[in-house]
């Protein structure tokens, strides 16, 4: 058989099946569909459904044949021959058989609707003269609805395979031979859809009414039956276990439990098991049928979970692969347990949410993160609406097991904000609860136990204006604490369950130290002991009358000679509160981390994360969406400890670990960023305490030897990994110190100087002020009067570098001389890091010894007595404003290596200079005062 041939032959068979579909559209389906409107009862609503959906599909099929014969024949109008391009039914074989496909399965739907049938009888007259009165119903629609179609199929097979043999071997061949196997298997479909059909519908007459009105779905077929083939479940006595081709059926007597295949999984010995976290379903299969009912259910599983059936329905032989064991589909929960109600939908394993997904229940709770075998599992995001209000209650936190654990981010209902970690549900370890729009506004920063403030933490009460610095015990203040007030008041008391006992320290924003018992509103009572800042001291019994105020019986020393700074200026809290007990909860995760392995997963759980928390994200769809973006994931932990290990040489380490701390995504940046948390809520605002500068001082020198630490364990876990230990040092602790100073330190400074420096200035506050009144005194002298007063060698006046105009003498002139020197050290306080401020004051002395030489036209090192005078008139010139609290801080945290060195040297020469100046103004003021005594 030619393309000719085959053509002629398909023109012929498409002309025929043509006339039949017009006959069928004719007697049966348009009577049908003019019958009318069915009645109220959902069967018949559900039939008329199906009568219109099989109009679609007749209509589809018919339009199909007829365009295929109208193709078919205009090619024979134009040529009597046709090659294999011009059979449509080659190269739209996918169309033909999906169309026939859709309408044999929408006929077999139909065909069961018997009463269907019997209500429209009157309109099928014409349709039934054809047959006679012992003809059934159902043999009269296989005869005119399913014949001509199998009949067409089988034509179009048998002519394919003709062409197929004819044409021989050459490249369309494969084509022409692919098609017919396709009809071959539509022919297979065909049969194998009307048997099941059959099947059901024996299946339906032999259950009960009750059963098959439960069960019995137009599309639903039956793909086996533990009477056919015998199973037993494990649940109950079971009488008979159905499959379907979209549920398992266990039938009971008269009772059934259906599972919906989607959410069944099949194990190697044939065990079902259902999306119930806490059940599963075990069939049990005598060994014979075992394999069959097996392979049955792992395909129709599959087939369900695709949303469509096999081609032909069960494959061909060794075809048909197993279901995935992850998937991804909605269900709701109707056990007991925590998820009852609960729609899940996302990603499952074996029966249990696994992977991404979200939980709704009716109430409006909804979680929305990760899942593992069943519980939440990872990050989440979990929203329970408040009863009382139209607000929520919305967690941002990372799950173990179902619950809470690591490090999270709360929103309550009621404008409270938690940001910290978790245990078991519970607020535990490090965190920070806080509430400023409440009636009583406060912050609280410090470390938690079961839900409760325990151990060491700063509570800020911003409607007393007040700030507690120490240990908590189940929510209340209890041992040792400070508290620092708006009005610069701050004492150290030991607390018992929020009240103070036993005696304290006083510190009054005069300079007055009160040492003894005194109430929270800062009335002494009984014994004690004021000192006064001049130097007075009152010591005896206090008592506090409110008709005649504050009373005391004691002693009035007015020698003066209890003045002292360390009186003044007492530090407190630094053997109360070591600085290694301080903030252990924030250190504890980071080390946590180290020793879990610094897994990936795992990373934001210990170290946590930043994501937004506005009010209009909050109420957003976005906010619940768990999948974050790329540049809110943290980066990956591996590419951390590559770079680690890449970067070891000190210059190029010192260029990483900068980088790494202005990271919020990188390990060592979050541990800053969450000392700087710590930091901040102790000494800024209301903490800014002259009397908590050495706490504050020892904590960032701490900070960065906690620091150098975790980057040390970073460092030896990427060499391990890469099976190379890190070589160990003998004076490891030493050399820790050192690094920590030299390397961390100056590179972490920055976060913490704004406060720190606050603090230098307020405890060098009154030395400040009398420099500066130096300073200023200073200014008024001409640069030739001011060396003449600083006893500055005349042989070493910079003159040559004055530039005089034709009314100016030498002694007029002024801030001319060493003006290089004096701008350099104007430096001084554009930078923040103690080596840098040293690297000024040596470049300054290298300026001064410079402009010497010049004018000595000679090398000349000077001397000391040569160069304090010198340098006393740099500073005077660079008038540098709280130059004190600028020294104390470059002596208190500058590389110890430096101690002893030119570093050294040059510090405590500008520290004479300054200690100089103020004592000139002393004896200045003690002049004055006596002088006004004079009569």
């Amino acid at each position: 058989m030619c393309a000719t041939e085959a053509a002629e032959s398909l023109l012929r068979s498409e002309e025929t099946f043509s006339a039949c579909l017009a006959r069928i559209n004719t007697i049966v389906l348009e009577p049908l569909l003019q019958a009318g409107k069915p009645t109220d009862e959902n069967k018949g609503k559900d039939n008329l459904k199906l009568l219109l959906l099989l109009n679609d599909r007749f209509r589809a099929l018919w339009d199909l044949t007829e365009e295929n014969h109208r193709l078919l024949k205009e090619k024979f109008s134009i040529s009597p021959s046709l090659c294999l391009q011009d059979l449509y039914i080659l190269w739209k074989g996918d169309l033909f058989l999906s169309i026939y496909i859709h309408n044999e399965l929408c006929l077999v739907d139909w065909k069961p609707c018997s009463e269907f049938w019997k209500t429209h009888k009157t309109a099928l007259k014409q349709f039934l003269a054809d047959f006679t009165s012992e003809t059934s119903i159902p043999v009269a629609l296989y005869t005119v609805l399913h014949k001509p179609l199998r009949d067409h199929v089988q034509q179009y097979a048998l002519i394919l395979t003709r062409l197929s043999e004819a044409i021989g071997k050459c490249p369309d061949q494969e084509v022409v031979t692919s098609v017919a196997k396709q009809y071959a298997k539509l022919q297979s479909f065909i049969s194998q859809v009307l048997d099941e059909a059959c099947l059901t519908k024996a299946l339906w007459k032999s259950l009960g009414n009750k059963l098959t009105e439960w069960l019995c779905v137009p599309e639903r077929r039956l793909l086996e039956d533990s009477k056919n083939l015998p199973i037993f479940a494990s649940v109950g006595r079971t009488s008979r276990v159905l499959l379907f081709d979209d549920i398992l059926v266990l039938i009971q007597g008269n009772n059934c439990q259906s599972f919906d295949l989607k959410l069944v999984w099949v194990d190697g010995s044939a065990i079902c098991s259902s999306p119930i976290p806490t059940s599963c379903l075990n069939l049990l299969v005598p060994l014979c049928p075992q394999a069959v009912w097996q392979w049955k259910l792992n395909q129709a599983v599959r087939q369900a979970l695709n949303g469509k059936r096999d081609f032909p329905l069960w494959g061909e032989a060794g075809e048909g692969s197993e279901p995935p064991f992850h998937r991804c589909f909605k269900y709701v929960f109707r056990a007991e347990g925590r998820f009852k109600n609960a729609a899940y939908e996302g990603e499952w394993y074996w029966g249990k949410p696994h992977g991404k997904g979200t939980l709704k229940w009716p109430d409006g709770r909804n979680h929305v993160g990760d899942f593992k075998e069943g519980l939440e599992h990872g990050f989440g995001i979990c929203l329970i609406p408040l009863l009382s209000e139209d607000k929520y209650d919305c967690y941002k936190c990372h799950w173990c097991e179902g619950k809470m654990r690591g490090y999270g981010i709360c929103e309550y209902g009621n404008e409270m904000v938690y940001k910290g970690y978790f245990n078991d549900n519970l607020r535990q370890g490090f965190g920070i609860l806080e509430n400023p729009s409440a009636e009583q506004p406060f912050k609280y920063t410090g470390q938690w136990d079961n839900d409760k403030k325990n151990g060491y933490g700063v509570w800020d009460d911003k409607d007393r204006g007040e700030r507690y610095i120490g240990i908590w015990q189940d929510d209340h203040r209890h041992g040792q604490g400070i508290v620092v007030t708006q009005s610069g008041v701050c004492y150290q008391r030991t607390f018992h369950v929020d009240k103070m006992v036993g005696s304290g320290i006083l510190l009054l924003e005069d300079d007055s130290v009160y040492e003894g018992n005194f109430t929270r509103d800062l009335t002494f009572v009984g014994k004690g002991k004021l000192t006064f800042s001049n130097g007075f001291t009152l010591e005896g019994t206090f008592s506090n009358k409110s008709s005649q105020g504050l009373q005391t019986q004691g002693i009035l020393n007015t020698s003066g000679d209890q003045q002292d700074a360390s009186i003044t200026k007492v530090q407190l809290g630094l053997d109360e509160f070591p600085v290694e007990k301080r903030w252990q909860g924030i250190y504890d995760q980071f080390l946590d981390f180290l020793h879990s392995g610094c897994k990936e997963e795992m990373e934001e759980s210990f170290t946590g994360f930043h994501i937004q928390t506005s009010k209009e994200l909050r109420k957003s769809q976005e906010y619940l969406f768990c999948q974050r973006g790329p540049e809110d994931v943290s980066g990956k932990i591996e590419d951390v400890l590559e770079e680690l290990v890449q970067h070891r040489e000190l210059e190029s380490l010192q260029c990483y670990l900068q980088k790494a701390f202005k990271s919020s995504l990188h390990p060592l940046g979050k541990l800053l960023k969450a000392l700087t948390f710590a930091f901040q809520a102790t000494y800024s605002g209301i903490g800014a305490n002259k009397h908590l500068l050495n706490m504050a001082q020892e904590e960032v020198k701490y900070y960065a030897k906690k620091i150098w630490e975790f980057y040390q364990g970073l460092l030896h876990l990427a060499l391990e990994q890469k099976g190379q230990p890190l070589a160990k040092t003998e004076d490891g602790e030493k050399r820790c110190d050192l690094n920590a100073y030299g390397v961390i330190l100056p590179l972490i400074l920055p976060c913490f100087y704004p406060e720190l420096f606050m603090l230098y200035m307020l405890y060098h506050e009154k030395e400040d002020d009398l420099y500066c009144q130096g300073i200023v005194d200073l200014s008024l002298f001409p640069d030739v009067k001011l060396l003449e007063f600083l006893d500055v060698q005349k042989h070493l006046w910079p003159l040559k570098d004055l530039t005089l105009t034709t009314n100016q003498r030498h002694s007029l002139i002024k801030d001319k001389c060493f003006l290089s020197a004096t701008e350099c050290l104007q430096k001084l306080i554009t930078t923040v890091d103690p080596r840098e401020k040293l690297e000024i004051l040596q470049k300054t002395y290298e300026e001064i010894e410079s402009t010497v030489s010049r004018v000595v036209e000679r090398d000349y090192k000077l001397p000391m007595d040569d160069l304090l005078p010198l340098l006393m008139y740099v500073v005077s010139r660079a008038r540098i404003q709280h130059l004190g609290a600028e020294i104390h801080l470059i002596r208190d945290l500058m590389d110890p290596t430096n101690e002893g060195g030119m570093y050294d040297f040059l510090l405590t020469a500008l520290e004479s200079c300054y200690e100089h100046i103020q004592k000139d103004m002393r004896l200045h003021q003690r002049e004055s005062w006596y002088v006004s005594r004079d009569p």
